[in-house]
């Protein structure tokens, strides 16, 4: 099965689309692990902190659907090629004039939206040199890119320490320029194109309750995992008093708990059922999320807490696109669009309320206590419609409950 995997696509592409995926990802929450110091040096409130790194989440939520159509008209090489390009020169223009102002910050975070949107070039690109059978396997490669997040919570504070914290958006253009490199000369667009989708297609789906179903499922576990992974190195300065790099790489083993295990929540979502696997996942998560935001002690308690919910999260990433396939499976590329724009504006808006209620009430706690909620409206929502998707679309597998 292995050989044939390697024998039935296009190696170097697949290779390709998970380098620009994971340098993306880098860059994409590149301010969250930076906001200590940049927060600091432009004098921000918590509410301008939450923002801040909350800003490109949005934007790459919302670039998603740009790229998905761009992904259709001009194929995924070249969609991904002007979106590298805007990363870059985004960075480049930071780096040569520096961040100043919480606008200039802002500005900076919608150009490395562009590096979010990566999902929809990358999974595409690869995807369409693969037979069905193999479609799990060459996405799961591709979508490893969400590691990228480790990278920049593990390296971005040391380096502005060493460097100072505008030098690292000139740093981070090495790799970039490297992944660049790479996909120009190896990634090449699969003979295979489907037929393009318009905006209008978006429109239609969106009528289905099911689509907004799926939104809001995914809007809660990749949101919870992106937002988190957005405030987590400010959080734990906060609490715990830690310098920018402790505190990064307390981050860096949460994301990399979240990031590790996405394959293992489709897996276990294919053996036991995605429904039964993301109630137990909303309610393990809301349960964790209630704790953490009565806040520990020590950042070690705090630790043991977060890092089970980032994985949780990233387990219900995993469990909720083994459900979309079997729901919309013709318009499969639409949804992941829409599903993954959802999961964007949900970590944007667990990012800017975490900074906004501490702000207003001097404590995480009324951000956290909220998202606990979603997670249980997202259980309460599951449980309602399990009954109808088992007997309309659910086969033996997909909708055991």
């Amino acid at each position: 099965m292995k050989s044939n995997f390697w024998q039935a696509g296009h190696k170097p592409t697949l290779f390709s689309a998970f380098l620009y995926f994971d340098l993306s990802f880098m860059v994409w929450v590149l301010l969250g692990p930076l906001a200590v110091q940049i927060a600091t040096d432009l004098a921000l409130t918590a509410a301008q902190k939450g923002l801040m790194v909350a800003t490109p989440v949005l934007a790459g939520a919302l670039l998603r659907i740009v790229m998905g159509v761009l992904v259709d008209q001009i194929k995924p090489k070249m969609a991904g090629l002007i979106g590298q390009v805007i990363v870059i020169l985004s960075l480049l223009a930071a780096w040569v004039h520096g961040i100043q102002t919480f606008q200039q910050a802002l500005l900076l975070g919608m150009g490395l939206g562009f590096a979010g949107a990566a999902f929809a070039v990358a999974l595409p690109l690869a995807s369409r040199w693969y037979p069905p059978e193999h479609q799990g396997t060459a996405l799961g490669i591709a979508g490893a890119g969400n590691s990228g997040t480790v990278f920049a919570a593990l390296f971005a504070p040391s380096l502005a320490v060493a460097y100072g914290w505008n030098n690292v958006f000139g740093l981070a253009l090495i790799p970039l320029g490297i992944a660049l490199a790479v996909y120009i000369i190896f990634a090449k667009d699969s003979p295979e194109t489907p037929p393009a989708k318009s905006l209008s297609q978006y429109l239609v789906i969106l009528k289905d309750k099911d689509a907004w179903w799926f939104m809001f499922f995914y809007s809660v576990t990749f949101g919870g995992f992106v937002g988190l992974a957005s405030s987590l190195t400010i959080y734990f300065n906060d609490l715990y008093s830690l310098g920018a790099v402790k505190a990064g790489y307390c981050t860096a083993a949460c994301v990399f708990a979240g990031s590790l295990v996405r394959p293992i929540g489709g897996m276990i979502a294919d053996r036991i059922g995605g429904i039964r696997t993301l109630l137990t996942m909303y309610s393990l998560a809301a349960v964790l999320l209630f704790i953490m935001s009565f806040g520990q002690p020590t950042y070690q308690l705090a630790l043991a807490i977060i890092i089970p919910v980032m994985a949780i999260l990233g387990m219900g990433n995993g469990a909720v696109f083994q459900l979309v396939p079997q729901r919309f499976r013709k318009e499969i590329g639409v949804m992941t669009g829409l599903v993954g724009m959802a999961g964007g504006v949900g970590g944007f808006y667990l990012a800017a309320s975490l900074g906004y209620f501490k702000q207003t009430s001097g404590s995480y706690q009324t951000g956290l206590l909220i998202f606990a909620g979603l997670a249980v409206l997202a259980m309460i929502g599951l449980a309602g419609v399990k009954t109808r998707w088992r007997t309309t679309w659910g086969t033996a597998t997909s909708a055991k409950v």
